[in-house]
């Protein structure tokens, strides 16, 4: 069996495309196309489920129309209708740091050298020009640039990233005032 852990999300599948079977593929990394890795992990009904790819093509730098082996009609594609698309870890892992995307560390926590415990990454915002991670901390959300030079070690067995933050980024100090 497939665990959390051992995956994370690159992905979402769209609706069906033609009458073949294929999906269109809305995905936030393309590491399925950067590694040798044949198969990709969708999450139904809350089990982690590999299916392998017997092709696939790009549409634009985020989207793909993928073929699935088994899925050869549009009924069969359409039960893949908003299912989440998620790809191993050991495969990712293969591709060599320099290679992973920032949502590879969701899921991750983070530790800041001064501040100890920041909480953990449940997001990435991509959306503007500087990346954030969005860290979950006592409920409140935290943004934190996802930028190399704040960042000390990351640790993939643990899951955690170690940052040193340049003082009053977070204003973590007044956060534990107000506690």
């Amino acid at each position: 069996m497939i665990k959390k852990e051992e995956v994370y999300k690159i992905g979402l599948f769209n609706k069906p495309h033609g009458i073949h079977g294929e999906l269109q593929f809305t995905f936030t990394d393309d590491i399925f196309d950067r590694v040798d890795c044949d198969y990709l992990i969708c999450l139904l009904d809350g089990i982690f489920v590999p299916f392998f790819m017997e092709e696939y093509r790009f549409r634009s730098d985020s989207t793909a129309l993928v073929k699935l082996e088994g899925v050869d009609t549009a009924e069969r594609a359409r039960m893949f209708t908003n299912v989440e698309v998620y790809f191993p870890v050991k495969h990712a892992e293969e591709a060599g740091e320099g290679e992973l995307s920032w949502e590879f560390f969701v899921g991750f926590r983070m530790e800041d050298v001064h501040h100890g415990m920041l909480g953990e990454v449940v997001d990435v915002d991509t959306a503007t020009v500087n990346t954030l991670f969005i860290v979950e901390r006592e409920g409140e959300e935290l943004l934190v640039p996802a930028q190399e030079e704040f960042i000390r070690g990351i640790d993939q067995q643990q899951k955690l990233i170690t940052v040193e933050l340049p003082e009053g980024l977070l204003n973590l100090d007044e956060l534990e005032e107000e506690e």
